[in-house]
């Protein structure tokens, strides 16, 4: 039953064919990346992170973003995002007919300086003239912070440093923040404090929430999330996805766990999750490995169980 007390319906921005595919070292052709995509449109994602266009060097696995792009289905009333790092980046993404990016920095100095190579002011400065210039092209612009909750080289990050990057975020005109614990080491009490000093200055319909579930506390920080009125998260089909700087890391909080916990809450999603399941079947075989949600590892085998008793009584 629902509980009066949370959102009644929840967005999902579904990251599994950029974050998740990003960092797997099994090359998935761009045809398999473009059926990816398709099935999680199937099944009804509001919001499909589709690819990157970063630096092929940097990134072999996204170096085909802009055929993947231009060549996936695009269903009316779904966003199709891309994560744009440089003004070269939106280029490439305004040539595959891109309408919805992504930016995206670090609440930690630290941080920063490892993953992009700059500080949190200059990656900053970096994203306004590619904010600007989205912006004046009619684009939906989101902006990620991540190492929100903890980052792997400072340790603990003071929410005064989060809520400080997400204001100056704010500043450049982005329309949604996703603010992340990317190496899952977050609990529901620091969500309270997080979702708390944001409330000051990110309205909730433009906040959303990326955990990773490294210790097994995804979905327990969505839960704290959910009675603090967020309805916003990113999450991957499977749970594919991780941090090169978490050792161990089990990736991002799975879709499907997701969408078995708010269905189950009578929390509205908009997606099928049987055809959820379709799309991450699909990806794993192509990986060749099992994946790590653990909803859908339990509904296949209930699948399998069915159909083997009905195979014994036909």
């Amino acid at each position: 039953m629902y509980h009066p007390t949370m959102p009644k319906r929840v967005t999902i921005c579904e990251v599994g064919p950029r974050d998740g595919l990003q960092n797997e070292a099994t090359p998935i052709s761009t045809e398999d990346k473009i059926r990816f995509c398709d099935l999680l449109s199937d099944a009804g994602v509001p919001i499909l992170e589709a690819t990157s266009f970063v630096s092929p060097k940097a990134v072999p696995q996204m170096a085909d973003a802009g055929e993947v792009f231009a060549r996936i289905r695009k269903d009316d009333g779904r966003t199709y995002l891309v994560l744009v790092p440089n003004e070269r980046g939106l280029d490439r993404a305004i040539d595959a007919g891109v309408r919805a990016i992504a930016v995206f920095t670090a609440a930690s100095e630290a941080f920063a300086q490892a993953n992009i190579r700059m500080t949190i002011d200059a990656s900053v400065s970096t994203f306004a003239g590619v904010v600007k210039r989205a912006k004046a092209d009619g684009m939906w612009v989101r902006a990620a912070v991540s190492t929100a909750f903890g980052c792997p080289f400072q340790g603990d990050v003071p929410v005064a440093d989060v809520k400080r990057v997400c204001e100056r975020l704010l500043e450049l005109g982005v329309d949604e923040l996703s603010v992340a614990d990317t190496i899952g080491v977050g609990t529901p009490n620091q969500v309270f404090d997080v979702v708390g000093a944001l409330r000051d200055v990110v309205p909730l319909d433009k906040l959303g929430l990326h955990f990773h579930d490294t210790r097994g506390t995804a979905l327990a920080n969505t839960l704290a999330a959910l009675e603090c009125g967020v309805h916003i998260y990113d999450t991957s089909a499977g749970g594919l996805g991780g941090c090169p700087f978490a050792p161990g890391a089990t990736g991002n909080c799975a879709t499907e766990d997701l969408l078995y916990l708010l269905h189950g809450m009578g929390i509205e999603t908009g997606i099928d999750l049987a055809k959820l399941r379709t799309a991450s079947r699909f990806i794993a075989g192509r990986l060749g490995r099992p994946l790590a949600s653990r909803a859908y590892t339990a509904l296949e085998a209930a699948d399998a169980r069915d159909a083997r008793l009905a195979a014994a009584t036909a």
